[in-house]
């Protein structure tokens, strides 16, 4: 070997081993932060109050620059891991925040209740808020042990425009178009087994066709949900409503409304998912509550409070009535 072309076989020995400790010393990097464990979640604040500890603010995801926030109600006079109920406001969509939950009375029942925010339609579309609500079910699985509630077995409510959501999360359980990837955890179920909807839409198909006029205005709820005149988003309506999706294997459902409700949302919408419920030979209880209006103390009375109990018991606890 002459001299240059020895001097150039030592340069690019010299290179080969510099490039493979590089790539090594980037493997190694990799391999010790996929193994890096997940920092635990944590609340914002802890507040504790008569039987029960709440946790503020707990981030279950993050989308781009927006941070996805739930409350989480423990109670603290039980002797075993308390079942979890979730929980999504009303406000068409476009206003309203998990500061307001119709269900922390459970807690006093024993049961743990988590309420979630999701964005809001100024924010994202349909289906992001969907995406939302589902990752934040999938969330509160893998976090399960952390925060001390069982999650095996899960139930879901919600009020108004949050009670569609809750509607849709019990019957649409793995429709690839209503997962979405929010927050990750993706090894997680986001089926849960039990439904409580009050005084809500299920059948967002029937709005966009049978009260067109109305709905393809800019300034309805249903518009700004799909981002442009229902009748023209057919397939999108669909997709939203709970009436499209019910299965056999879905979870039973309690549909609650007051006949003094004076909202755009008809008591008819509960009769619809309840029919759709018969069909596929799923358990569905509907009631119109005489005198209720759009939310009161009538949706969690003695004869409701029951109702609603017996089948938290009997699903998630597995108590036989």
């Amino acid at each position: 070997m002459n001299p240059q072309a020895a001097i150039w076989f030592g340069a690019l020995c010299v290179l080969c081993v510099l490039v493979s400790g590089a790539m090594g010393r980037a493997a190694d990097s990799k391999t010790s932060e996929q193994a890096a464990p997940k920092a635990a979640p944590k609340a914002a604040k802890v507040e504790k109050r008569k039987g029960v500890t709440i946790h503020f603010d707990i981030e279950y995801a993050k989308v781009g620059d927006h941070s996805l926030k739930l409350d989480l109600y423990m109670p603290t006079n039980v002797k075993q891991k308390p079942h979890l109920v979730v929980f999504f406001h009303g406000g068409s969509w476009r206003t309203g925040s998990k500061k307001t939950c119709h269900v922390t009375w459970l807690t006093r029942h024993g049961y743990a209740v988590a309420s979630v925010d999701y964005r809001l339609t100024k924010v994202a579309r349909f289906p992001a808020l969907v995406h939302d609500c589902k990752g934040s079910i999938r969330f509160l699985r893998a976090h399960a042990d952390h925060f001390g509630y069982e999650s095996k077995r899960m139930g879901v409510s919600g009020a108004s425009a949050g009670g569609l959501l809750a509607a849709l999360i019990a019957t649409s359980g793995d429709i690839k178009e209503l997962e979405g990837n929010v927050g990750g955890n993706l090894d997680q179920s986001s089926r849960v087994q039990a439904a409580l909807a009050m005084f809500c839409p299920t059948d967002l198909y029937y709005n966009a066709t049978v009260e067109k006029e109305r709905c393809d205005q800019p300034n309805c709820p249903l518009y700004q949900l799909l981002g442009g005149k229902p009748s023209q988003r057919l397939d999108q309506a669909k997709l939203a409503s709970a009436t499209t999706h019910v299965t056999k294997d879905d979870p039973p459902i309690i549909l609650l409304y007051g006949s003094k409700d004076k909202s755009l949302v008809k008591p008819l919408h509960g009769q619809r998912l309840k029919d759709r419920y018969d069909k596929a030979g799923v358990k569905a209880i509907y009631q119109l509550i005489e005198g209720a209006g759009h939310g009161g103390p009538q949706y969690r009375d003695e004869i409701r409070s029951k109702m609603i109990l017996e089948m938290l018991a009997r699903q998630l606890r597995g108590e036989k009535p």
